[in-house]
């Protein structure tokens, strides 16, 4: 299938990059509606690691209690796959825009409830049930959003300049980090001791109401992607998105999955909230000051944000993979020195230790979006993404911080925490070396036939026509 190239100073065309004021615009609601959408996430890792344990699980003591309230964190990655699902049948049929808009409410409506719920002392057994549910919803809502929020961002982008705004979604998660982090460290202030068992931990998810507020005005002021409306005009959608998906891109979604994984497990060290948890247990061996540990965090979440931000940057000119494979070499290192600053019980040291890594974090998440956005041809996109994600989600986060606990509890050995970390690290890299780069691929639906080919390590590569089509469509993007 061929199209004819926009000539320069014609009007904008169906799936051509946007104009600079739409993609600025893009940007923003992007980074505003992911760091949402994250903080509400974080907020209940956070709480999980610090008083989940004790208000909805009490009677199972507090070192299985723990164990059990991080596997809450845990039950909704099971979810986020049909989350996926959903988004990407939606978003590959009916538009990127409406499914943003949709999973940012579900998210911010099941964290307000969360902020409402009666504990375990209150109404016994419905607690932990109710507070499953809910997070069982945060985990479907979480599911669909990142795939469509990175579409979003790198469809409206030219080619040359796709690493620098896909990585908008991806700092919107620092981001959300930060938030939640900080906001946890200030109830810990206002409401100290019982205090902020009894309401302190309420009021980060009862804000979200605000926030929620707030992101859905701003998503639903920007344009539908440009590549999805070329689409829809050319009444090209796929009638199952998934379907197709799976009969012709299950190895890649397997890949992309990998990737995100080595990334995620260690990530969800201090976003699911087992440092938070690990270093103030009271029972633990540091028992470090609450408060204390989550400014920490907060810190590390701005270096995490940085690292991201210029992962984004540095892909466009050193190509995505090579981006990452610099990624795994930084989060290795800094994996094996994480635990020996934590355990030296000195604050200052732990949070140097989070900051260094979230240099390798940084890395190995900067570029995701855009990769995994040039991976998969254009009918099938959406899915591929938020499907790739998700399971990435569950092979690494899902349960990482219960993992983490009881390798803790079963060997009374940090080494052996870090020990997982890094065959989890080796693993995102395994994923990385069988992928193929694919910077400045064009990503409009008549593309689709080049879209499909040279996408694995062990392929061709694709022919000198397509990267000459491209050149020309980098210099209309500039005009």
């Amino acid at each position: 299938m061929s199209a004819k190239l926009p000539t320069a100073g014609s009007a904008t065309q169906p799936g051509t990059a946007a104009p600079a004021a739409d993609r600025t615009r893009v940007a923003f609601a992007t980074v505003i509606g992911t760091a949402v959408e994250w903080y509400d996430y974080f907020v209940y890792a956070s709480a999980a690691g610090l008083v989940f344990g004790q208000l909805f699980f009490e009677p199972a003591g507090s070192g299985f209690g723990t164990i059990l309230a991080f596997l809450t964190v845990g039950v909704s990655f099971l979810f986020r796959p049909l989350g996926a699902f959903l988004a990407g049948h939606f978003g590959d049929k009916i538009g990127r825009r409406p499914v943003l808009v949709a999973t940012l409410i579900l998210m911010g409506l099941a964290t307000a409830l969360i902020g409402l719920l009666p504990t375990h002392a209150s109404i016994g057994i419905w607690a932990p049930v109710l507070l499953v549910l809910l997070r069982i919803l945060q985990g479907i809502s979480a599911g669909g959003e990142w795939g469509g929020a990175v579409l979003m961002a790198v469809e409206h982008a030219p080619s040359a300049r796709r690493g620098l705004f896909g990585a908008m979604p991806q700092i919107g998660v620092p981001i959300g980090l930060l938030l939640a982090s900080a906001m946890m460290a200030t109830m810990d202030a206002l409401f100290p001791g019982d205090a902020f068992l009894d309401w302190g931990w309420r009021i980060p998810f009862l804000f979200s109401v605000v926030l929620i507020l707030v992101g859905a005005w701003v998503r639903r002021s920007v344009e539908e992607s440009p590549v999805f409306t070329e689409i829809a005009e050319r009444k090209e959608q796929t009638k199952a998105p998934v379907v197709e998906l799976f009969a012709r891109f299950t190895p890649l979604v397997l890949l992309s999955a990998l990737v995100f994984a080595g990334n995620g497990a260690v990530g969800y060290m201090t976003t699911g909230g087992y440092i938070q948890g690990y270093a103030t247990n009271p029972d633990g061996p540091l028992a470090l000051d609450r408060g204390d540990v989550l400014w920490a965090v907060t810190a590390s979440s701005v270096s995490w944000l940085i690292a991201t931000f210029a992962a984004g940057w540095a892909s466009d000119f050193l190509g995505r993979r090579a981006t990452y494979l610099i990624g795994w070499c930084l989060q290795g290192v800094f994996v094996i020195t994480l635990f020996p600053l934590v355990n030296t019980g000195d604050v200052r040291l732990l949070g140097a230790g989070l900051v260094l890594l979230t240099l390798g974090l940084g890395f190995t998440y900067g570029a995701q979006s855009v990769w995994y956005t040039e991976l998969f041809p254009a009918s099938v996109r959406f899915s591929g993404v938020s499907i790739s994600y998700a399971l990435g989600s569950i092979l690494g986060g899902a349960f990482a911080p219960t993992i983490a606990q009881w390798i803790q509890q079963s060997t009374g050995s940090s080494a052996n925490v870090a020990y997982y970390l890094l065959g989890m690290t080796a693993l995102g890299l395994v994923g990385t070396l069988l992928l193929r780069d694919r910077k400045g691929i064009e990503l409009r639906p008549f593309n689709q036939a080049e879209q499909q080919a040279g996408i694995y390590a062990w392929e061709k590569s694709p022919a000198a026509g397509d990267r000459l089509y491209e050149s020309q469509v980098t210099r209309y993007d500039r005009q």
